[in-house]
């Protein structure tokens, strides 16, 4: 089978068109061409007034080794790669040390735990927050009466951060053995729809990744993996040997249970912040970590489908237009646009009381009047936040509970025109563009809850950003902040074999270790990180 690339249609294109576009591509006759699959697709919406759909397709042919002599210069026919999803190491149904635990139940750990059980490891899930129907409950608890529960929100629960935002399937990351795919091989398997096995951009959307979850989670258990919602790790067990080596021993529970654990997979997101603290007390080796801080945005959504789609501005194809913008400023920072999320909403995604912190959100079918995004400007620790290894999880305290104050102190949000953010005046009344956070908007002057150096950078870059998308820059456009969990602002350090540099045993992964960012890469990483594992179970 070989994999034709970049082959480009137009958008109104007649389904025989593609297979004439690919006997002419190749060269071939209609009788040679025995078969073919769409392997992923795409759009060209550079030239507005003609938008192309790109795909990428897998054919079967009579003569292929014929073919493949005759383009073997062609970079975009090649043998089609295999995918197949391929076990480290087979099941060990003989191993009888203590079980694997995974720490966290979002993407990272899902597909952590999900891999281990699938090798017949029967690993144990702790996750501090609840399953996840509950866990959606508790989340719309502070959406729509200003309840937080500190324990089950937008960040912590069976699901992770992810359940709560786009849902994006897609990422830049190096992925030579597609482990991708078998990531979304399995959330299709769990009651994703097929199309993100082929879409270029592929999302879910919040209330499909519940039930997913919810498939995965039953699929786990069914291969002997076990279960704990509601249980916080409050300790962590090392060992420390004569000659000063270090190794997991077992972990302290909020139950009041001591587990033995002495493989355990640190799959806790990016908000674990009494974790990070605890794991630091106790000398696993953690250091700080650029992020970005800065605010969400909102436009109407036909405003950023004109400007990108032109004419064919809602073409059920296209489905609502996303957007990516990045701004190098003057004063030395670079804005950019983050998590952008087509026909979503901002939510309140705060973990903590008395903080307040924005995010995007959408559904499967994008279908909300306003595309959202975060207008974030780089931060490093040697620049904004040198205290030490914790210290960006401070300076992401401060801003936030600024945030809080500046929203009236009732967890709405601080929101402000984009033409008074300009004017630096403080917003009295909203105009044309509604903003979509819950529980609620409070206008005043975002300046309140944001460092100077991003206040001046987003200034700058906000009428270079409307140059470039007609309308970005309108002065009635809304803004709320503050969005500052972009990342986490710690790496827990590992070495090649992706254990902690100084702990045996403890496997730092995904997002919240400071290996990952988005649903695909922390669950790719989960992967690698559960293969590891296994392999070291296999050779002890």
């Amino acid at each position: 089978m070989l994999r034709l690339n970049e082959l480009k249609l137009p958008l109104d294109h007649a389904p025989a068109d593609l297979d004439a576009a690919i006997c002419q591509r190749l060269g071939i006759a209609p009788e040679e061409l025995v078969r073919y699959a769409i392997a992923r697709r795409g759009n060209d919406a550079r030239k507005r007034s003609a938008i192309r759909l790109v795909y990428a397709v897998d054919v079967v042919l009579r003569d292929e080794a014929a073919v493949m002599a005759r383009h073997a210069g062609d970079p975009q026919v090649r043998p089609t790669p295999d995918t197949t999803y391929r076990f480290v190491a087979p099941a060990i149904a003989s191993y009888s040390g203590p079980r694997p635990v995974v720490i966290g139940a979002g993407p990272c750990g899902l597909l952590a735990a999900l891999i281990l059980a699938q090798m017949g490891l029967k690993p144990i899930i702790i996750e501090r927050g609840k399953a996840v129907r509950e866990r959606t409950r508790d989340t719309w608890g502070l959406w729509r009466r200003s309840v937080l529960d500190p324990e089950s929100n937008v960040q912590f629960g069976e699901g992770g951060a992810g359940t709560f935002s786009d849902g994006k399937l897609y990422s830049r990351i190096k992925d030579p053995r597609h482990l991708g795919r078998k990531v979304l091989t399995e959330f299709v398997k769990a009651g994703a729809p097929a199309e993100i096995l082929t879409e270029a951009h592929p999302h879910i959307g919040t209330f499909r990744l519940v039930t997913m979850v919810m498939s995965m989670r039953e699929t786990i258990e069914q291969l002997g993996g076990e279960y704990r919602f509601g249980t916080r790790v409050e300790d962590f067990d090392i060992a420390t040997a004569p000659d000063g080596t270090r190794a997991m021993r077992g972990l302290n529970l909020s139950t009041g249970e001591y587990l033995p654990a002495q493989q355990v997979i640190m799959a806790v997101g990016h908000s674990a912040r009494d974790t990070f603290h605890v794991l630091h007390d106790r000398g696993v080796h953690i250091e700080a970590k650029p992020f970005a801080i800065g605010v969400r945005i909102e436009h109407p959504q036909s405003l950023i489908d004109q400007a990108r789609y032109g004419p064919s501005a809602g073409n059920r194809l296209l489905g609502p237009a996303a957007y990516a913008l990045t701004h190098p400023c003057s004063n030395g920072r670079t804005v950019y646009s983050f998590c952008m999320c087509p026909g979503g909403r901002v939510v309140a995604a705060t973990s903590e009381e008395g903080r307040v912190v924005t995010n995007g959100m959408s559904q499967y079918s994008r279908a909300e009047f306003n595309a959202n995004s975060g207008i974030v400007v780089d931060i490093s620790p040697e620049r904004d936040y040198p205290g030490g290894p914790l210290a960006g999880i401070a300076y992401q305290r401060h801003w936030e509970s600024l945030a809080y104050v500046a929203g009236g102190s009732t967890y709405q949000a601080p929101g402000q025109k984009l033409g008074d953010f300009l004017a630096g005046r403080a917003s009295q009344q909203l105009g044309a563009v509604i903003p979509s956070y819950q529980p609620g908007v409070h206008l005043t002057d975002l300046a309140q809850c944001l460092p100077d150096f991003v206040v001046d950078a987003i200034r700058e870059a906000l009428p270079a950003f409307g140059r470039q998308i007609p309308g970005y820059d309108h002065p009635d456009v809304v803004m709320t902040g503050v969005e500052s969990r972009t990342s986490s602002p710690v790496r827990i350090t590992r070495g090649a074999d992706l254990q902690s540099l100084n702990t045996r045993g403890l496997y730092p992964a995904g997002e919240g270790a400071g290996y990952a960012g988005g649903i695909l890469s922390a669950a790719v990483d989960g992967i690698r990180v559960a293969e590891a594992l296994a392999l070291q179970l296999v050779q002890a």
